[in-house]
């Protein structure tokens, strides 16, 4: 998850990752069923307090843009279960699964873009 915070901003830091991980969701970099990560992740990764990292995961729970499920982590909610949201599930399920086979990213992306290139 690519999300900075400036700490000379105006706005405070839980607002700042709240706002990315809309946009990043908004420009589909997140897709529906991604996994964020764990509160004390992100507070380590972003320089952050852990209580400030909880805020931002609230604030996105409350705006229907993540749901938490208990210990499973918290993850990208499909916003309705239009055929966009299913195929992006499906998806992210494909590649965890490709993942756990071993298979490298870039693999994945090759086999990716051979099937979209069969009729």
């Amino acid at each position: 998850m690519n999300i900075t915070i400036d700490p000379d901003s105006a706005e405070p830091p839980y607002e700042q990752v709240r706002r990315q991980v809309i946009e990043l969701v908004g420009r589909g970099e997140l897709l529906v069923g991604s996994k964020l990560p764990t509160v004390r992740a992100l507070a380590a990764e972003l320089s952050i307090a852990p209580n400030t990292a909880a805020r931002a995961y609230r604030e996105l729970e409350t705006a229907d843009v993540i749901e938490t499920r208990g210990r499973n982590g918290s993850f990208v909610k499909a916003r309705s279960d239009s055929a966009a949201a299913r195929a992006q599930r499906m998806t992210v399920s494909h590649v965890a699964e490709l993942r756990g086979m071993g298979i490298d990213d870039h693999a994945i992306a090759e086999m990716i873009a051979t099937a979209l290139k069969r009729p």
